[in-house]
């Protein structure tokens, strides 16, 4: 007779957990049947969750903070990359670690971390997957701030994004937006200054932060992004046109990473002024207009991921520079 590999639910204690479910991510008619599947599922492991069900007007970052400060050590996430997004905030700096079920549309943040899309899966790594801590950035736009685990953008691709994020959802009626908007696009003069001493001055169309080396839709933006060397990775895609921005997102979307002369730095903090004002966005979403300033957290979030990391760098031939020589 057959034995089963699974590790008997007697033999483990029973591990306390705040599960915040997002029914309106990915395919809303089948929320309750995962609902259903992940409760199941964590009792089998021992795994006793308070279930937050998220609401346009929850207050997601409360309702973490207050778990946290009951002594609730595992925040779960079952949703999209926004809901990770708003969970991991109110977490960055904490003792609790965050466990995602990706149950959205893309679904990216778990994709970066080797977290598996069957519920099944995703909810065996709560007990079993690799316990990590790793880099959260931060940025701040005018008063507004924002703390991003993907990357920020600034210039074209922010302005970009509604329409193609509609268009990857379905509405076609927004290609033309795209392209309206891609062919009046102007670059912005910048002014940056890196790890507070290189300064650089340029003309570009955006600008990427990454601290992750796979944004939005799965792009791939470099293969040396890492979420675990404690700096953020910046992108200045200066001198490039319109045709060439295009076919790199195209090609980064196969998997390939051009090498379409983008100039590369990695730092610890950041400061762009830019003229005309570029907006800025964080993990999709808009945080404001003006000068920016992005630094990097180390290891400041607690998270559990699959044994293979998908967001792993890999040795590259291309150069890559410090902010500061030596930093």
């Amino acid at each position: 007779m057959p034995v089963s590999n699974r590790p008997r639910a007697a033999a483990r204690r029973v591990l306390r957990a705040k599960l915040i479910f997002n029914a309106k991510s990915g395919r809303p008619e089948e929320s309750s049947q995962q609902l259903a599947d992940i409760l199941a599922e964590m009792q089998s492991r021992q795994i006793w969750p308070e279930v937050f069900t998220v609401h346009p007007d929850s207050r997601v970052e409360a309702v973490v903070r207050s778990a946290i400060k009951a002594g609730v050590k595992l925040i779960v996430v079952a949703g999209g990359d926004g809901t990770v997004d708003s969970v991991a905030g109110a977490m960055v700096g904490s003792s609790a670690t965050l466990g995602i079920i990706p149950t959205g549309t893309r679904n990216n943040l778990a994709f970066n971390l080797g977290i598996p899309t069957p519920i099944a899966d995703a909810v065996a790594l709560l007990r079993d997957g690799r316990r990590l801590r790793i880099d959260a950035g931060r940025i701040q736009s005018g008063r507004a701030g924002r703390w991003f685990l993907e990357g920020a953008a600034l210039g074209l691709l922010t302005d970009l994004y509604p329409a193609a994020d509609n268009i990857q959802h379905g509405n076609l009626a927004q290609v033309g937006e795209f392209l309206s908007t891609l062919v009046s696009a102007t670059p912005s003069h910048l002014r940056m200054i890196l790890d507070g001493r290189k300064r650089l001055e340029t003309t570009a169309h955006m600008v990427l932060v990454a601290n992750m080396p796979f944004l939005g839709a799965r792009i791939q933006i470099s293969q040396q992004v890492s979420f675990k060397d404690g700096r953020l990775d910046v992108f200045v895609f200066s001198d490039m046109s319109k045709l060439n921005l295009i076919s790199y997102v195209l090609q980064s979307i196969g998997g390939a990473v051009p090498d379409v002369g983008i100039e590369h730095y990695r730092v610890k903090h950041l400061k762009i002024f830019s003229a005309p004002q570029m907006p800025v966005m964080a993990d999709g979403l808009l945080v404001g207009q003006g000068p920016v300033t992005a630094l990097i957290h180390p290891r400041a979030l607690r998270v559990m991921a699959g044994t293979a990391l998908t967001g792993t760098p890999v040795a590259s031939p291309v150069a890559v520079r410090q902010g500061v020589p030596g930093g």
